[in-house]
């Protein structure tokens, strides 16, 4: 996070939150617990998947709406996550694509990779991979991994 807040881009977390619809969680607390870890802004998706909503990821909504609270250029931000959604969201708002595997849950980035591919197939230009610290360009890796 310090190596992106360096950078003096803004950076936006964008997370769907179930529990909070569900009344496990409050949205403030999402928000500032993200706002603690460096973020600058936070959009936060509180509905259950069978909702139908806009904002949930794979869908765009919250992507655009920050688009136009900020005024961004999509095809010129990346999207950083470890799930197929978030790959999805990202592909189809035009951003560029960052997939990474994570220290909590490093299933998920992985189970992105080989559960989810042919949702990729055809729409992912390109996947990077976080390896060692570094962010490889490798747009096969998930089907020579």
């Amino acid at each position: 996070m310090n190596q992106l807040k360096k950078s003096g881009g803004m950076i936006i977390s964008f997370t769907n939150q179930p529990g909070i619809s569900r009344g496990e969680a409050k949205r403030e607390e999402f928000e500032s617990e993200l706002k603690g870890f460096g973020f600058d802004k936070v959009y936060l998706c509180p509905h259950q998947q069978n909702e139908g909503c806009n904002c949930r990821k794979p869908s765009t909504g919250m992507l655009l709406q920050a688009a136009e609270d900020n005024n961004l250029n999509l095809n010129q931000c990346f999207v950083i996550g470890d799930r197929w959604t978030d790959m999805l969201a990202a592909k189809d708002a035009g951003c560029i694509q960052v997939l990474v595997k994570t220290g909590a849950r490093v299933e998920y980035g992985t189970t992105s990779l080989f559960n989810y591919r042919s949702r990729f197939s055809g729409r992912v230009q390109k996947i990077f991979v976080q390896q060692s610290g570094q962010f490889v360009d490798n747009r096969n890796f998930y089907f020579e991994y």
